[in-house]
């Protein structure tokens, strides 16, 4: 490869439908030059998040990805070279350096990361991914001996972890996914008590049958129908942590929110709470401690999809949309 030339994917078109191949488009952009302060990375895996797909709706928590520019996204990235006296060459960072080769990134935007392998485990379990299921489940869910724990979007990158931690916790734990074989792969390989394919159609009487004595807990990746079939089934005090809302990132949205709100909130005295997880990362050392305590010893299996080359980022993002992953999916360039 020409040492002057950087491969980007840019995002050429906002979707009004189903993001598909046609929106995006490799282009041969020009090696960036690190400006004082800032550190030229060589990014080394690109991490793929449903919330890719949100941020080409508008601004979230992070402004809107514009068409005809660099596709966002996080990577875990090695240090080339660096004019921010915290970085040196050779170092692990994690960054928003988007969908391209190489990247010059503000050293302040940076977070350095320990050298350990698998490096993979750096965008999964050790990474967001991992740090979301942690906090969302202990802080907001706050999960106690005996409770039942409900999450969707179980065989994902944090839910399949949600579901293990919810286990280390003594919790009954039950997950909703995609298809006979990723419920099969949750019971079977995970430990979840049971799980329940939304793809039957029939979620409301699954969940009851799972959950007869309800749910304390709702772990909640999707939103929309899966969330109202959720909500009557919540027992008194129950909390709901809303990570996020894949079911209407992709696509049309749905003709109606989720019945039940506020009605069964109010009703059955619920505490339903959004968050992202960089609001806890003053915490991040002791959530990486327990993680990794608990893959140390077993308790907790990480499972990532991986996919190979620089060039198939966007399949690799459509499929995870359509629910092809099993745990954290990322492209190793």
């Amino acid at each position: 490869m020409n040492g002057n030339v950087n491969r980007q994917i840019l995002l050429v078109e906002k979707p009004s439908g189903k993001l598909g191949p046609e929106h995006f488009k490799m282009v041969e952009g020009t090696m960036p030059e690190p400006k004082d302060g800032e550190a030229l990375l060589r990014v080394r895996y690109i991490s793929l998040d449903a919330a890719n797909r949100a941020w080409m709706h508008g601004a979230t928590y992070r402004s809107a990805v514009e068409a005809n520019s660099v596709m966002a996204g996080g990577a875990i990235a090695e240090v080339v070279s660096s004019k921010a006296p915290e970085l040196a060459p050779g170092d692990i960072v994690f960054g928003d350096t988007g969908w391209q080769e190489f990247a010059a990134v503000p050293a302040k935007h940076l977070t350095k990361m320990p050298k350990l392998e698998p490096m993979t485990h750096l965008l999964s379990v050790f990474g967001i991914a991992g740090l979301t299921a942690y906090f969302g489940l202990l802080e907001i869910g706050k999960p106690r001996e005996g409770e039942t724990v409900v999450v969707s979007a179980a065989a994902g990158s944090v839910g399949s972890i949600v579901g293990q931690i919810a286990k280390i916790k003594g919790c009954r734990v039950i997950g909703i996914a995609g298809g006979a074989d990723k419920c099969r792969w949750l019971t079977s390989e995970l430990g979840f008590d049971a799980a329940v394919d939304y793809k039957d159609g029939a979620v409301f009487k699954a969940l009851r049958a799972a959950a007869p004595k309800g749910i304390d807990v709702y772990f909640d990746n999707v939103g929309g129908d899966i969330l109202e079939a959720c909500l009557p089934q919540m027992n008194n005090y129950g909390r709901i942590a809303c990570c996020g809302a894949i079911s209407q990132y992709d696509g049309a949205p749905a003709a109606h929110g989720p019945r039940g709100v506020p009605g069964l909130i109010v009703v059955k005295r619920l505490t339903m709470q959004g968050f992202i997880v960089m609001d806890y990362m003053k915490d991040s050392q002791r959530a990486l401690a327990d993680l990794q305590t608990w893959v140390k010893s077993g308790k907790l299996r990480v499972q990532e999809d991986i996919v190979e080359g620089f060039e198939n980022t966007p399949k690799a993002l459509i499929g995870l949309l359509a629910g092809e992953n099993r745990g954290k999916r990322m492209v190793r360039l």
